[in-house]
């Protein structure tokens, strides 16, 4: 297996460190609470593709050798668990990169898709030599649950006099609009730019690895994008650090703190306690938080288990400590929030993995223009287990999906799967 170093991302650390000034300085540096929250989080460099045009046509990079079958020539990926974890079996393009084979790859239209004249054997490689680091995806932090992290981080807050318990005059004004800062280009990891397919499927449980292969293989190879909203299927929690429905605006009271988007809506009810009344599991969960001085620190439970497309599926299990903390240049001004979030799912996950975002503040809600709501009308419909535009009047036979399951394995399998040797997947009833 061809590994990358982490010299690229001390790198890529200490040039980020070097050229901060002015109000980048301040972004993605939260205050650190040794062993609870602000740990140092540095973005990795997005994986390269090959060059483009037809010459690059399944051309590997100088000096590697091709595995004799890759998921680009497979006829059954069921059958190559063995490969895997070589990064070759990809070809050694990140998750992003696989998915948007046909559209150039890393989130770009172009006139020359990376997937080749003769797709899909001759799908273009990647830099095998790049990748962010595992350590850099991991939680720093000893906790196995999301309660225990919880209640931690408010005994911390208990020990200095908190949690703090703010007034409309005194509370943090972080109401407005916000959008994304990106340091040299790169959003999270989270966006499956950066790291090499092993490298994600290192993270996850042999059950969860098997559906993240599954998922990518019908990315890249049948273009069967399961995609939320090509269906017009929720999004779910984790899209929120992708490019899904997410929050845009905050609003804050005494007693929630609301996360808004234009097709969202997350309330965060500061000084509860779970369960908050009605147990059914939501799409983007139940939260509650408390105030530590000015930062933000809640849990999020009773999550829906579901799918980011070209990344990983997550369980019902999957709960999440989220610290939100203001970012200030040195006159004191408001720049945004440096948004941590430490996901804990023993189902999907073999640990728990952290993300380490910044949300820029751009203007109030009075100088912010109107916030739509987007409701979604189904462009396609799965024809033949491919995403079909239908056009308005036309009738087809459609299979209403099971929405509390997996409907996008369930058509994948029923339709592109009939001669794969897919290992039935346990069934975990409770009673271990």
């Amino acid at each position: 297996m061809i590994r990358g170093t982490t010299f690229m991302r001390a790198a890529l650390a200490a040039a980020l460190i070097a050229g901060a000034a002015g109000d980048a300085a301040a972004q993605l540096q939260p205050p650190q609470v040794k062993g609870l929250r602000g740990m140092p989080q540095f973005p990795g460099p997005d994986v390269p593709a090959l060059g483009a045009g037809a010459a690059w046509d399944a051309k590997p990079p100088e000096g590697v050798q091709p595995l004799p079958r890759d998921l680009f020539t497979t006829s059954d990926f069921y059958k190559d668990k063995d490969l895997w974890m070589d990064q070759r079996y990809w070809r050694c393009n990140s998750a992003r990169q696989v998915a948007d084979m046909r559209s150039g790859g890393a989130g770009s239209s172009t006139d020359d898709p990376r997937i080749g004249a003769s797709p899909p054997v001759s799908a273009r490689w990647g830099d095998c030599k790049v990748d962010w680091a595992r350590d850099n995806m991991v939680s720093p932090y000893p906790f196995k649950t999301a309660k225990e992290h919880y209640e931690a981080l408010l005994a911390d807050a208990k020990r200095r006099g908190g949690p703090t318990k703010h007034t409309y005059e005194t509370m943090p004004k972080w109401d407005g609009a916000y959008g994304e800062f990106t340091p040299m280009g790169r959003r999270v990891w989270n966006y499956m730019r950066a790291s090499q397919v092993p490298t994600m499927l290192s993270l996850l449980t042999p059950t969860y690895q098997q559906r993240m292969v599954q998922q990518l293989y019908h990315e890249g190879v049948n273009a069967a994008h399961a995609w939320s909203q090509s269906y017009c299927w929720p999004e779910g929690y984790m899209r929120q650090w992708a490019t899904g429905y997410k929050w845009s605006r905050v609003l804050t009271t005494p007693e929630v703190v609301l996360l808004i988007g234009n097709g969202m809506n997350r309330p965060i009810y500061l000084n509860r306690q779970f369960p908050l009344g009605n147990t059914v599991r939501q799409w983007y969960g139940d939260t509650i938080g408390f105030w530590d001085g000015d930062a933000l620190i809640t849990w999020t439970a009773n999550v829906q288990g579901w799918n980011q497309h070209t990344a990983w599926e997550w369980s019902d299990s999957l709960e999440a400590i989220e610290v939100f903390t203001p970012a200030k240049d040195a006159s004191g001004r408001f720049l945004g929030l440096d948004h941590e979030t430490i996901v804990y799912d023993p189902e999907a996950l073999v640990q728990p993995v952290r993300l380490l975002w910044h949300r820029n503040f751009q203007r109030t809600w009075s100088d912010a223009g109107r916030l739509g709501i987007d409701l979604c009308t189904r462009p396609m419909y799965p024809i033949d287990g491919i995403p079909t535009a239908v056009a308005p009047g036309q009738v087809i036979e459609f299979e209403v999906p099971d929405m509390l399951d997996r409907p996008w394995a369930d058509i994948w399998e029923k339709h592109l799967e009939k001669d794969m040797s897919r290992p039935v997947e346990e069934l975990d009833l409770g009673f271990r």
